[in-house]
């Protein structure tokens, strides 16, 4: 993931900005999860606390050779599913403007922009959706 975002944004060098720790991504408050096929994991993706119903989904990712067959898609709602799990009923996400299959997905599921609500210096667009 990181290389691939350091490919993409050349002047990319900090994943952790906004700053993401990894007890954020665990319970109570978070999670992490890892698709697999067969034994090698293809996607990730986690989720945390923003504020309280409020979840914020971080780092999803999907390994190349797994895109274009529903994998994002697939985790975007295994996600949004542990979110409501955890007692949230929003969720929130963000993402940069070379990531375009990302925008369209998330929009596509219903994700609307919101005023940008972290200070990600890659974002181009800022999203919530409701989770009922």
């Amino acid at each position: 993931m990181r290389a691939e975002l350091n490919d993409t944004y050349e002047t990319f060098s900090r994943l952790d900005n906004p700053p993401l720790l990894p007890a954020e991504l665990r319970p109570p408050g978070g999670s992490y999860l890892v698709a697999y096929e067969r034994e090698d994991a293809v996607a990730g993706g986690g989720l945390r606390r923003l504020a309280d119903g409020v979840a914020e989904i971080k780092r999803m990712y999907v390994h190349p050779a797994a895109r274009s067959r529903g994998v994002a898609a697939a985790l975007l709602v295994a996600l949004e599913d542990d979110a409501r799990s955890l007692g949230y009923s929003l969720a929130r996400l963000d993402t940069g403007p070379k990531q375009v299959h990302a925008l369209a997905l998330y929009r596509s599921v219903g994700y609307v922009e919101v005023a940008p609500y972290n200070d990600n210096p890659f974002a181009c667009f800022w999203g919530e959706k409701v989770l009922s």
